[in-house]
């Protein structure tokens, strides 16, 4: 383990932990950002009254919104000669959230993400290739920072350019490369459809670090059998710190969540009200170390579960489980939701498809409908259209059986769907356009 004190720490000395820590996280935000004052002050809390754990509940939420109307310094505690880094979002729906950090909160993202890596077996033998953006996303500077922190030799490529991305795993001897699933599975297409001639199981390429948006158990195996690699997942938000939240162990059975750093809870995301152990629901975070924009009850708007499990590796962390979508990105077709994982989920088990699809949603009349566009391979594309026509029938019948849904199904030629260096655009809703 990276740090062993906390990462195994009892469960009731975590606890205990977590209390102190809440407790100076309320009172420093309550004292220096005047959102919290007021925002507390309305729902009659005071920090000095915080005894318990339980106490949080009486907390009210901070939302997107709540970080949008702030924007661009509103939610930072400490004065800006203090700062040492901002991070933000593409602000492409409205004001950006930006999130500050001191050096010492620049030094806690190095930390978490190091005892990711090093949950995924890194060492500082390890040359760790950051395929993600750099820049205002968290995710490129994240990765470097936690690389760098571990004692990795750190290649910083950042996105794209395949071709480059290929030559220094081969002659850097890249051992781990972080970037996001969609990207990975656009290097196996590349190999397969322009590179022939490289083997990458002939590298030393034994891992990948993926996250930034969700995927499926079945995007996993693809990803590990055309690169033959093992896939870990990374999780992360920028408005909590980044990535680095948590992060999964050898077990690949679910992310620790370093509770030492980050207060989570899971709620109804309808009612707000606050779940047992094991319920799916949305988590939501509180910071308890940040000191420049501490988070106090941020809904995330990710679906998932906690656990405590007892895990082989050693760790005591709760886990959480693979996040499967957000709630504001759930798709309510005709009275039925569904995530796009899931759609995802029904189209890698089916033989003869690619892992690239695109979900279109539109109205019409007082209907909503749903096309799911799905690339196939090569051979299925030349085939006949009586073959075409059976291959969209069965996943259309697929998807009313597992999910309820009756979805048109229109299949495509290999690469008809637009690739994506960073975050793939699976869903276009046109409702909303």
């Amino acid at each position: 383990m990276f740090n062993k004190e906390f990462e195994a720490m009892p469960l009731p000395k975590m606890r205990e932990l977590q209390r102190e820590r809440l407790k100076w996280s309320l009172t420093h935000a309550y004292a220096n950002v005047p959102h919290y004052k007021k925002s507390f002050d309305a729902a009659g809390f005071n920090p000095d009254t915080f005894k318990t754990l339980d106490d949080l509940r009486r907390v009210p939420f901070l939302t997107k919104q709540d970080m949008r109307a702030s924007y661009p310094f509103g939610l930072f505690a400490v004065p800006l000669d203090k700062v040492a880094r901002v991070h933000s979002s593409s602000g492409t729906t409205g004001n950006a959230t930006v999130v500050g950090y001191t050096t010492g909160d620049v030094g806690v993202f190095a930390e978490v993400v190091a005892r990711c890596l090093a949950m995924y077996g890194a060492t500082e033998k390890d040359v760790i290739q950051v395929a993600y953006g750099y820049g205002l996303f968290t995710g490129g500077l994240g990765l470097h920072y936690g690389s760098e922190k571990l004692g990795a030799l750190t290649v910083p490529i950042g996105g794209g350019n395949t071709e480059r991305q290929l030559m220094l795993i081969k002659d850097f001897g890249t051992t781990m490369i972080a970037c996001t699933p969609s990207y990975a599975l656009n290097i196996a297409d590349y190999l397969e459809k322009k590179r022939p001639d490289y083997d990458i199981r002939k590298t030393k390429l034994r891992a990948g670090i993926f996250g930034a948006e969700p995927w499926s158990e079945q995007m996993r195996r693809e990803i590990e059998s055309r690169l033959g690699i093992e896939a870990y997942d990374i999780y992360g938000l920028s408005e909590v710190i980044g990535p680095g939240v948590s992060g999964e162990c050898s077990q690949k059975s679910g992310l620790h969540v370093f509770e030492d750093h980050f207060y989570v809870e899971i709620i109804d995301p309808d009612t707000g009200e606050v779940l047992p152990e094991g319920s799916k629901g949305e988590i939501v975070y509180t910071s308890l170390t940040k000191e420049a924009c501490p988070v106090i009850r941020y809904r995330s708007r990710d679906i998932t579960r906690l656990y405590y499990d007892g895990c082989a590796c050693g760790r005591t962390l709760v886990k959480m489980e693979k996040v499967t979508g957000r709630s504001d990105d759930m798709l309510i077709i005709r009275g039925v939701n569904v995530f796009p994982s899931q759609i995802e989920s029904v189209l890698m088990e089916t033989e003869g498809v690619e892992p690239h699809y695109q979900i279109i949603v539109d109205r019409k009349g007082a209907l909503d409908d749903i096309e799911v566009k799905v690339e196939v391979t090569e051979k299925i594309f030349s085939d006949e259209l009586k073959v075409l026509e059976a291959l969209s029938r069965r996943i259309a019948d697929r998807f009313r059986s597992v999910l309820g849904i009756s979805a048109k199904v229109t299949l495509v030629e290999p690469l008809a769907i637009p690739r994506s260096e960073g975050k793939a655009v699976r869903v276009i809703d046109k409702r909303t356009i």
